[in-house]
């Protein structure tokens, strides 16, 4: 009889170098809700609890884009698509919402007046985000 002991070792799984979250909403104001806690919940899974400048600022983000989504793209009987990536590197987080309406594009609003009501949202995207811009969306619409 032998009295060899085998002992093996594995090691943790490496972090994979991108993490995805994809989405489907209704273009409703709910689907956006949603789609906003659902960001904020992958963003906790991915290591940045809610309270975190990287979350809020995520939350912040997703949330005027599903908005604009819902009160610009909207075409009846289709939702809209938020897409997450995060490059675990580089900790660079890429947040994307696509919608069905290819002719209406977003574009950087003049100034709002102080009684203007909207219009704030693009330029606080454009303060948060590293760059922002569209793509046509195929096939049909655009992404944000």
């Amino acid at each position: 009889m032998d009295n060899t002991v085998l002992k093996t070792t594995t090691a943790p799984d490496p972090e994979p170098e991108l993490r995805e979250f994809t989405q489907q909403f209704p273009a409703t104001p709910r689907g956006a809700r949603l789609a906003r806690r659902l960001a904020v919940r992958r963003m906790e899974e991915w290591g940045y609890p809610p309270a975190t400048d990287a979350s809020c600022t995520v939350a912040l983000l997703v949330a005027e884009l599903a908005s604009n989504a819902v009160r610009h793209g909207r075409v009846p009987g289709r939702g809209f698509r938020l897409r997450m990536a995060c490059a675990t590197a580089t900790r660079t987080i890429r947040i994307e919402v696509s919608d069905a309406r290819e002719d209406r594009l977003p574009a950087f609003p003049a100034a709002p007046t102080v009684d203007d009501e909207a219009g704030r949202g693009l330029i606080l995207v454009d303060l948060l985000a590293t760059r922002w811009g569209t793509a046509p969306r195929v096939p049909v619409g655009k992404t944000v």
